[in-house]
């Protein structure tokens, strides 16, 4: 009988919703390091002195990730700063094309916070019936759900105000209601989940149920290993572009942070002994995919 970490890696009980094969992303990107200065040509290194430029360096943001995400999965994605994350969610969503490979959805992805077009000058009220609209909705729906949005958003009479007054998290909060109240298929949220209090996770943790439930999927990229600990049923361990580990989200989190405690308090060589673990634990394997027709479908991306 399979075990619960192959299960969290293959499951194969429930359709695929979105499938990412080989994606590779690079970047050319401004470097202050010495050695980058040092590496281009005198005539290059006077130029850019002058010009008070920077040199750039190749940056592989995402190098051949593949995975399949399916109906009813909740995938908390997790790493460091710049491990890929946050290129991975929006290469999902459609606005990155990679450098190799393909995605493919069987809806489209909503991106928490692209797809509603919201206006700074605007009240939040006027900003949820504009977001509501840019996801599909129709004028009488948007109407429908404006309450829904307000009490998931949980910003009390901040919502009759301008939303170039509310702090980052206030913002956060109106995207993510205004993106579930749309019901997506596909939902991917980068981050905006660590920045309420006890009774907004609650209430977000309770919609996204709902969306599973729904046989949608949910991405979350956070920080927070704890978040994804405790809403997610799969997780994804992103380093330096690889995918390191695929499994449970508790168990993924949990020496997610384990690893990260260490690194914290510089034991070095307890955190490579974790990290080396849990490659061997976690180590994504090739898809199960049991409808093969499902590669033939509509791309999000030219390869």
């Amino acid at each position: 009988m399979p075990s619960s970490a192959d299960n969290a890696k293959h499951p194969i009980a429930t359709d695929p919703t979105v499938v990412v094969r080989d994606v590779h992303v690079r970047y050319r990107s401004p470097s202050s390091d010495a050695s980058a200065m040092r590496a281009v040509s005198p005539g290059t290194r006077a130029f850019l002195r002058v010009t008070g430029q920077r040199p750039k360096v190749t940056v592989d943001a995402l190098k051949g990730v593949s995975l399949v995400a399916r109906a009813g999965e909740s995938i908390g994605i997790l790493g460091r700063n710049g491990s890929g994350k946050s290129t991975l969610l929006r290469i999902i969503a459609g606005l990155e094309t990679p450098r190799a490979g393909t995605v493919r959805a069987r809806s489209t992805p909503v991106l928490l916070g692209v797809n509603a077009a919201l206006v700074p000058d605007l009240p939040g009220e006027r900003n949820v019936l504009l977001g509501c609209l840019a996801m599909g909705l129709s004028k009488g729906r948007a109407q429908e759900v404006l309450p829904e949005v307000v009490e998931l958003a949980g910003i009390g009479k901040a919502i009759y105000r301008p939303m170039k007054t509310y702090s980052s998290g206030m913002a956060s909060r109106l995207r993510f209601a205004i993106a579930a109240a749309a019901n997506p298929d596909i939902l991917l949220i980068d981050e905006a989940l660590s920045t309420g209090d006890a009774a907004f996770k609650e209430r977000s943790e309770r919609k996204m149920t709902e969306l599973r439930e729904a046989a949608g999927t949910v991405f979350l990229v956070s920080h927070a290993a704890q978040t994804i600990e405790e809403m997610c049923s799969r997780a994804i361990w992103l380093m330096e572009g690889e995918i390191i580990g695929d499994g449970p989200g508790p168990e993924i989190a949990h020496d997610y942070r384990w690893w990260s405690w260490n690194i914290t308090k510089n034991e070095l060589a307890k955190a490579d002994e974790i990290l080396a673990r849990c490659r061997r634990k976690w180590a994504p394997r090739e898809p199960v995919i049991s409808d093969p027709e499902l590669y033939k479908r509509q791309t999000r991306h030219a390869s």
